[in-house]
């Protein structure tokens, strides 16, 4: 008895000689291709997931690892002293190359330095004298949130921090608006829709999430929007960080996050957050790529944020940019920073603040003088005072707006507890 020579044949049947005269005919030969346990030879369809981080590394003509992974240095275009930084000095590697920002625009965004710095410290006057409830100040940092909004275009979003406040008014919201949440009032202040910046988050990272969302959502729409997330680096101990980088680029989003690295968070020094080499080289793990830049480089911020943003719009995002930087003042009024830091590290960033080292730059090239100096100086004390006097008028308020914008159409228990209050506050009145 022959033992079957098919796979998964019957005993009983019996496999042609070699020496058969039987014509094979095509119905025979196509049903030997579909034949159970055959193997289809017939080359599979390329169905590998498309990376944008691997499209954009060919566009640089460089590898995948060489593109994700940040230059092997910070990238900075001006020295502390705001003198050009040579090619030589710099040791730009492919796919790591940036411009210098025109002198137009770096003018421009000098101005909202200058701004920024006077409004950052006119808070915290006014945070001494009761004006306003806290104030986190962003006092040394304010290149790298002149320099998130400055690149965004009209239709894209701008995800804050509480920190970020210089961010949110070089958006174009008023620095009276931006303030009313420090101050206590019961709203954030502005519309996010009219201006595509959400309401600063205290929450630590949530934000990220909602960089993520708004931009699933213009994808899935078509809309041409490129959302920018910013946050600090102890955000990058947070679960969130996590899920909205793996979301982001699972789902191949249009974010760009920027992380300030200023070294702390709160109290606990980055060197207790992490082991990684740079906050940047975070990115290649989930499959982006990451960048680290000089966070009190005005210029080469401008450079760095900018291509990050065009980079996402042409669909080659997610991606994460580190900044490093420096935040002059402590965490908030609430905080001692002289508890965990020597006022010698403070000194150290003095000499690399944004504003002077960009007023060196400009006043070099013959773009900025003392009458234009003078002219954004007095812009800027003229909103610090706008900003005083609102502060000085106290808001009237009403206790029962606890509950009429917590929901659409309020809820029994919310209705239960305005009466009470309402009862309460009559029988004060009486």
């Amino acid at each position: 008895m022959s033992e079957p020579t098919s796979p998964g044949g019957d005993p009983a049947a019996e496999t042609p000689t070699t020496n058969s005269t039987t014509p094979e005919s095509p119905e025979n030969a196509a049903a030997q291709e579909t034949a159970p346990g055959a193997v289809d030879e017939t080359p599979a369809e390329d169905t590998a997931p498309v990376i944008p981080a691997v499209e954009a590394s060919r566009n640089f003509g460089i590898t995948p690892e060489a593109y994700m992974l940040p230059a092997t240095s910070e990238i900075q275009l001006l020295s502390p002293d705001g003198q050009p930084v040579p090619d030589s000095e710099q040791g730009p590697e492919p796919g790591h190359e940036y411009p210098l920002p025109s002198t137009e625009q770096l003018l421009k965004a000098y101005e909202k330095l200058v701004v920024g710095r006077r409004i950052n410290d006119q808070n915290m006057a006014l945070v001494r004298q009761g004006r306003m409830a806290v104030y986190p100040s962003s006092h040394g940092q304010e290149a790298c949130q002149v320099a998130a909004a400055m690149c965004l275009g009209d239709n894209d979003w701008l995800f804050p921090t509480y920190r970020d406040s210089v961010a949110v008014m070089s958006r174009g919201v008023d620095p009276l608006e931006v303030m009313s949440t420090f101050r206590g009032d019961w709203h954030g202040g502005f519309d996010p829709r009219e201006y595509k910046v959400s309401i600063q988050a205290t929450p630590l990272t949530t934000q990220l999430l909602h960089a993520v969302g708004v931009a699933h959502a213009a994808k899935l729409r078509g809309e041409d929007t490129v959302t920018l997330a910013m946050c600090g680096d102890g955000a990058t101990s947070e679960g969130d960080f996590h899920e909205a980088l793996n979301f982001a680029a699972v789902f191949q989003l249009p974010v760009l996050f920027l992380v300030q690295n200023n070294g702390y968070a709160i109290s606990v020094p980055l060197s207790s957050q992490t082991h990684a080499p740079t906050l940047a080289h975070k990115a290649v793990g989930y499959g982006m790529a990451g960048e680290r830049v000089d966070g009190n480089d005005l210029a080469a911020l401008l450079s760095v944020l900018g291509r990050g943003v065009d980079l996402c719009r042409q669909g080659k995002g997610p991606l994460l940019v580190e900044a490093m930087t420096y935040r002059m003042q402590a965490h908030t009024n609430a905080d001692d920073d002289t508890r965990y830091r020597e006022r010698d590290e403070v000194s150290e960033w003095v000499a690399k603040d944004p504003i002077t080292r960009m007023q060196r730059y400009l006043t070099d090239q013959d773009a900025l003088d003392d009458a234009a100096s003078e002219q954004i100086s007095t812009h800027a004390e003229d909103m610090a005072k706008r900003l005083r006097e609102a502060m000085a008028t106290k808001p009237e308020l009403d206790p029962q707006d606890l509950f009429r914008h917590v929901y659409s159409e309020p809820t029994t228990q919310l209705r239960e507890q305005s009466g009470l209050l309402a009862d309460e506050l009559s029988r004060e009145e009486a």
